[in-house]
């Protein structure tokens, strides 16, 4: 059960303390079994590959408490499908992804009263991490990585329903060259963006979003989560790149759209079409989407709809996502993954 001395209403999202994490070791060719580790510290080699040539690699995933009182992990199939590709990508072992759900499953478990109660809008957070621990001075794939979960109770992060915000275009920045590692998930990628996203807040604007690297003239997503928007005819959209980063969130919410009869597009998108869409957000794993009400570039503001409205479509997609994550509608396509306490 819950546990009782957690005020679960005030939860943010942020690290705490938990049970445990769970870690395995790649060395001498294979992975070795899964052990529970209590401490949130890791000691590693000066000279770790993931220090030196950002050999690493991580994702995000949540578990529910249902209403029925189970315990469910959102799609963690997928989010071992993606690690995978980006262990490849940056040359790393991958773990299987059998294996990678199969610690997912454990780590939940041996952290069952951290799962926030039904009612609250929490959920358990997951970031799987893999990087390259074994020391690699020369320009070269290091010989040991090391996987690993940590896992924290969080809150909703929108406690009095969803909240519309304004983006920012900053031309003087890129999330990701082309033909770069925008589509896997990279630390690199956020490290690219921290300077822009620190402006952007401090100038007031919450988000920042990205346009093509080469010419500036498609959307491609924002800093951190992917962007989606709808036409005025009720048109599902979402930029179709190698530079984007393929959204679990995103992936789940064109299938909810097709499941409601709306027409999904997964094309380039013109940033002279933003002023056209009756509805944009960001879409991702911690919000499930973000309304967006206003985008500016340089002098150029476009005002999509105002601070205080939701739009329908954009409402509907987030509580349909919310009640297959916390079981209250029926789970059509078997996203949910039960943990078994």
């Amino acid at each position: 059960m819950p546990r009782t001395d957690i005020d679960w209403a005030q939860l943010g999202f942020g690290f705490s303390d938990v049970n445990c994490h769970i870690r395995s070791v790649w060395k001498d060719g294979k992975w070795s079994e899964f052990e529970f580790v209590k401490e949130p510290t890791i000691t590693m080699h000066i000279g770790a590959s993931c220090l030196h040539y950002g050999q690493e690699c991580f994702e995000g995933i949540k578990a529910f408490r249902q209403k029925s009182g189970r315990i469910v992990l959102f799609r963690p199939d997928q989010n071992a499908l993606r690690m995978e590709k980006t262990a490849i990508r940056t040359v790393m072992p991958p773990m299987p992804p059998e294996r990678f759900v199969e610690a997912c499953r454990l780590v939940v478990a041996a952290n069952e009263e951290f799962v926030p109660p039904y009612g609250t809008g929490g959920s358990l957070y997951l970031r799987p991490l893999l990087i390259g621990t074994g020391p690699q001075i020369g320009v070269a794939p290091a010989k040991e990585y090391t996987f690993m979960i940590m896992v924290m109770p969080v809150g909703a992060y929108y406690k009095g329903g969803l909240m519309p915000v304004r983006a920012v275009i900053l031309d003087d920045w890129d999330r990701a060259a082309p033909h770069g590692m925008g589509d896997v998930k990279v630390g690199g990628n956020y490290a690219a963006s921290l300077f822009a996203h620190e402006k952007a807040k401090r100038d007031g604007w919450p988000v920042e979003l990205y346009l093509d690297a080469k010419t500036h003239t498609y959307v491609e997503e924002f800093s951190t989560s992917n962007f989606l928007a709808i036409t005025r005819d009720g048109t599902y959209v979402t930029p179709d790149s190698h530079s984007v980063l393929p959204s679990v969130t995103n992936m789940s919410l064109k299938t909810v759209a097709a499941d409601l009869g709306w027409p999904v597009e997964c094309r380039p998108v013109p940033y002279t079409e933003i002023r056209q869409f009756a509805e944009v957000a960001a879409c991702g794993t911690a919000v499930v989407v973000t309304p967006v009400w206003e985008i500016t570039r340089g002098e150029e503001v476009i005002r999509i709809s105002s601070p205080d409205v939701v739009g329908e479509h954009l409402q509907r997609l987030y509580e349909t996502v919310q009640a297959i994550q916390y079981g209250e509608i029926e789970d059509r396509h078997g996203w949910c993954c039960e943990v078994s306490v």
